[in-house]
């Protein structure tokens, strides 16, 4: 059996503010009883979206939004162990619930600490708001602690280069001008982050006396399409032989519309239309149906090759990309052939996307329609209603799937993902994975782990996987699961994560545990940057220079995770997956029924590897390796 390490969970403890109240925020002018201080009004405004929960560290450039909190029964500020982590605890609520995660940090090194994660949030098209206290207006330049409005460090500017907006309130004039901006800019499609800073004198002064600013406004609605080109494209893609759809994530919101989700599901039946992912858009086509051909890109399922390149016949003659800027993992199966042209199809390109500089960056499109893509799919559905499909070329592409199915594994090695023994194989981890949890969210974290879950996983109808490739940033998994199961409290939520970022930001384990979240960590201890190390390897061999060149420590995983307030369990390197089977049925129990954190720590299989296809690379000649 596993061996088990537990304790009582942490209680929480109130916030301490850096500095004392007087000092950082001086006496702001009583409020007015009808009107409220600005700080009041922005939460106010909040929950008018919807928003319950924000989450961050406190600290004195932050009083009267902190104060604000703590009298709103409403709403409940959730303090995080750092302001990365909050913010990807805020991302993962906003990905499950559909809504607007909020951050909220002092000035100075709390607002750069979150901007890693709000960085992430924009890259991954995610709705979040971060708010930065800052210190009173009348010190600004004069070198305060922890200023962040001076020459040496703008945080406007900073946050202006890494997300879609941010502003620095100066007045309760334009306080609510700015927050309905921010709002607007966070929760338009196609949705990103939003920053705002708040100078602590103004957050504690009255709403001027009459003020509407704060009132809910109406947010522009993005349904738009070209009519005209999606008629062009359905023409192009129903009378092709052999067509292909492409999902991005830039479509994961559409098809988060179960009715139209269904609606595709039924057109790609109807019309004989294979469809394959992104990875970053892993499952929002359910990957049991017999027409999804699952994920594209790095470490891609066996099939899409298959049946865009098949060793007889012709080549794939037109492709539909919907919400992908076809960015390095969506288009290079091999890290040896980035932006690989075989994803170029014979005829007809076309590229959906809201966002014109995304069309044609990286591939020659024959035609680029500049729309959102649950428009775009309504008009597909609507102007198609009358086709009759060409019956014999979708059944003749049906024969091809079904061939491909039985005679092409879906999986690099097929035996990896049953073997029992010892160590354990991460393929087979990922395999009971999809045995234990067929339905909920999973988050997949940085590293190898990226490999394993999006190579091995199938997610179909129920479940739910969420990744942050783009940016990719260390220790995103770790903190997303807990928001996810705050939004989803009664669906398991699991996060697959690497030891080196589970060290980076395992203490918001100790946050789970504080608030009774349920969520699940599956660890791969490997003691290593394995990812880095295994793509050494292969880049500059021989393999043994690299061998321990980026290894950790030996650290003990589950007694760091039972110390945060954990129930923590380790797969020793002498067990197999039965003894992770175990494990993970009896965390995954637990979380539901103890609503308190769970860690499943797999001292992994050191050998092995996900299929990512490095290159080799000849040092150059200067180099002291080529002499």
């Amino acid at each position: 059996m596993p061996h088990v390490r537990s304790a009582r969970p942490a209680p929480s403890r109130k916030a301490v503010t850096a500095h004392d109240a007087a000092t950082s925020s001086g006496s702001p002018p009583a409020p007015n009883p009808m009107a409220g201080t600005v700080a009041q009004a922005m939460l106010l405004r909040l929950k008018a979206e919807g928003v319950r929960h924000v989450f961050g560290i406190p600290g004195g450039a932050a009083v009267w939004l902190m104060n604000a909190l703590r009298h709103d029964p409403d709403m409940r500020y959730i303090i995080c162990r750092h302001e990365s982590g909050a913010a990807y605890i805020a991302d993962g609520l906003a990905r499950v619930n559909g809504g607007l995660g909020v951050v909220l940090t002092t000035s100075g090194p709390g607002a750069t600490n979150a901007l890693t994660g709000a960085m992430n949030a924009q890259a991954s098209g995610v709705p979040l708001l971060v708010l930065t206290g800052e210190v009173p207006e009348k010190y600004f330049g004069r070198g305060y602690l922890q200023e962040g409005a001076d020459a040496q460090l703008d945080v406007q500017n900073v946050f202006q280069n890494a997300v879609g907006y941010s502003a620095l309130i100066s007045s309760p004039d334009n306080a609510g001008t700015l927050l309905q901006r921010a709002l607007t800019e966070a929760l338009t499609v196609p949705c990103q982050a939003a920053h705002l800073s708040l100078p602590n004198d103004i957050g504690g002064m009255c709403v001027p006396p009459g003020s509407r600013a704060f009132e809910p406004a109406a947010r522009p609605t993005v349904r738009s399409t070209d009519e005209a080109g999606v008629q062009q494209a359905l023409d192009a893609l129903l009378n092709a032989r052999r067509p292909l759809i492409l999902l991005g994530n830039g479509a994961r919101r559409a098809l988060n519309d179960p009715a139209r989700r269904q609606a595709f599901v039924a057109w790609v039946d109807r019309f004989g239309v294979p469809v394959m992912t992104t990875p970053d858009a892993k499952g929002i086509f359910p990957e049991g149906q017999f027409w999804s051909l699952r994920n594209y890109g790095i470490c891609a399922c066996n099939w899409p090759a298959h049946y865009m390149h098949p060793s007889e016949g012709e080549p794939f003659d037109a492709l539909l990309v919907l919400g992908s800027a076809l960015g390095e993992l969506a288009t290079s199966v091999q890290t040896s052939a980035l932006y690989s042209p075989a994803l170029a199809p014979s005829r007809h390109f076309i590229q959906v996307d809201l966002q014109p500089g995304m069309i044609g960056r990286n591939f020659a499109v024959t035609q680029g329609i500049v729309a959102e893509v649950g428009a775009t799919l309504d008009a597909m559905l609507r102007l198609s209603a009358r086709r009759k499909p060409r019956v014999r070329e979708r059944d003749a592409r049906a024969a091809l799937i079904q061939t491909i199915r039985d005679t092409v594994s879906p999986w690099q090695s097929a035996a990896d993902r049953t073997r029992r023994a010892a160590p354990t194989q991460p393929a087979a981890m990922m395999h009971i994975v999809n045995e234990l949890m067929p339905r909920g969210h999973i988050f997949i974290d940085a590293g190898n782990c990226v490999g394993w879950a999006l190579h091995h996983l199938v997610i179909d109808e129920g479940l739910h996987c969420h990744a942050a490739l783009d940016m990719g940033p260390m220790g995103f998994g770790v903190g997303a699961v807990i928001g996810g199961k705050m939004a989803a409290p009664d669906e398991p939520c699991l996060a697959i994560v690497g030891d080196g970022a589970f060290m980076m930001h395992g203490a918001e384990v100790s946050t789970a545990a504080a608030h009774g979240v349920g969520a699940v960590w599956v660890v791969l201890d490997d003691n290593d940057l394995a990812m880095v190390s295994q793509g050494m390897a292969q880049l500059l061999p021989p393999a043994s220079q690299w061998a321990d060149s980026y290894a950790l420590g030996r650290p003990d995983l589950a007694a760091f995770a039972s110390g945060l307030g954990a129930e923590a369990v380790t797969v020793r390197h002498d067990q197999g997956a039965p003894a992770f089977r175990t494990a993970l049925r009896g965390a995954l129990q637990r979380a539901r029924q103890q609503s308190r954190p769970q860690v499943v720590v797999v001292q992994i299989d050191r050998r092995a590897a996900p299929p990512y296809g490095w290159p080799t690379l000849t040092p150059p000649a200067c180099s002291p390796e080529a002499r």
